[in-house]
């Protein structure tokens, strides 16, 4: 693995030194986008929008427009906003993990020590698996603040788990959310009795990603020059006056399974 950061944790008075690893891989299919016509690859340049010629990678600046006008950065523009944060990932407060919403979790990466960093970062993984507790900090990522986690991992190693920031989340209240009637007692009782039967301990590795794989034997079956025959899925439709009948014909049919 690569690291995509280098700097420290700063722990009250303590820094650790410490690189940053991504710790997710995509498995989606890595699908080209072709012409249809002859199925070359389609490449997409970086053009001048004024004269209409392609513009090399040297040549790009990145700029804020304001009243109007373009105000052009440079890297010493970068380093000089919040310089304490390019470099030290600093934890303000400890917290309990369920406290905080799943909502605003994104990105994980691990966390390796770096020389002279082995102590104080040991130190800080059993601490946290000791308390129970999570470090919420910030640091400096591709010219982006990042709102953080800090925590154990397997009880081996430090994650840290990138987070949105309250505002990021999107307002629901111009969704229609039902405010009408509330369940039946009856209804309500049967769903309780069928959340009941399906509640296991979690399990991650029960699921996995399958449309892939799935989509993988079609391109091998069309590479074969077999044809793919498609299923029509019908949509699900379900009436309110049908939500008593359904919760019975649920709770029958997980029985039937058990048995």
């Amino acid at each position: 693995m690569r690291a995509i950061w280098n700097g420290a944790i700063g722990f009250g008075l303590v820094n650790i030194p410490i690189k940053l690893y991504s710790a997710t891989d995509s498995s989606t299919l890595d699908l080209d986008m072709l012409d249809s016509k002859d199925l070359s690859n389609i490449k997409f340049k970086r053009v001048n929008e004024k004269s209409g010629k392609e513009v090399v990678w040297e040549n790009i600046v990145k700029g804020y427009k304001l009243e109007d006008k373009y105000i052009v950065l440079d890297k010493e523009d970068f380093a000089a906003a919040s310089p304490e944060k390019s470099k030290v990932l600093s934890i303000a407060q400890f917290v309990k993990q369920d406290e905080i919403d799943s909502a605003l979790f994104e990105t994980p990466y691990f966390l390796e020590p770096q020389k002279n960093g082995e102590a104080a970062y040991k130190l800080l993984l059993k601490s946290l698996m000791k308390t129970k507790m999570v470090g919420i900090g910030s640091f400096i990522l591709r010219e982006r603040e990042i709102l953080c986690l800090i925590r154990p991992y397997d009880d081996k190693i430090l994650m840290v788990n990138r987070m949105r920031y309250p505002e990021e989340m999107r307002s629901y209240e111009d969704l229609k959310i039902p405010t009408g009637k509330a369940p039946k007692p009856d209804e309500l009782k049967m769903a309780e009795s069928l959340i009941k039967s399906l509640a296991t301990t979690f399990d991650p590795l029960k699921y996995k990603d399958t449309y892939n794989a799935d989509l993988l034997k079609i391109i091998k079956q069309k590479a074969k020059g077999k044809k793919v025959k498609l299923v029509e899925e019908k949509e699900p439709k379900g009436k309110t006056t049908d939500l008593m009948a359904m919760l019975k014909a649920s709770l029958e049919g997980k029985k039937k399974k058990a048995g």
